[in-house]
């Protein structure tokens, strides 16, 4: 009889969770952002299951010394709305990388995880700092290299 491949389900107490420090300087906001989301969800494990919570925590910093290739520095935009009408607000790249750094890089994971309740839980485990200190000592995370 052949045996079909099937699909291992595993608890969520058995995922090995695991810290890592990115340093953002000088990266590629974009490639740096699909990487952080491919260790965020556990695609990286051997264990990866779609619809389960198998990844770990990063902490990404220096947020504020992230670059962008070509002319996107200015071209890219950030839209928030309050939701008054007429009350639409625009940022470009460079604006929100001086009034907030940290948001560049939380939005632009966020933008490559699920869109369910599971994404929601995925993004809890990103921590972005702007500086390269961050009061994650004591969970003693390894560095992560790109």
């Amino acid at each position: 009889m052949k045996q079909e491949k099937l699909t291992r389900f595993i608890k969520t107490e058995d995922a090995d969770r695991k810290w890592y420090v990115i340093d953002a300087q000088d990266q590629v906001l974009g490639r740096l952002a699909a990487k952080v989301a491919r260790v965020i969800r556990g695609k990286e494990k051997p264990i990866f299951t779609p619809n389960m919570d198998t990844g770990d925590f990063v902490v990404v910093l220096n947020a504020d010394k992230i670059k962008m290739t070509g002319r996107r520095e200015l071209q890219k935009t950030y839209f928030t709305h309050s939701g008054y009408p007429g009350a639409g607000k625009t940022k470009t790249f460079a604006q929100m990388q001086s009034s907030r750094p940290e948001f560049v890089i939380h939005h632009a994971v966020k933008g490559m995880l699920p869109k369910n309740r599971l994404g929601r839980k995925l993004i809890k485990k990103l921590k972005v700092y702007a500086g390269d200190k961050h009061p994650h000592a004591a969970q003693q995370p390894e560095t992560l290299s790109l």
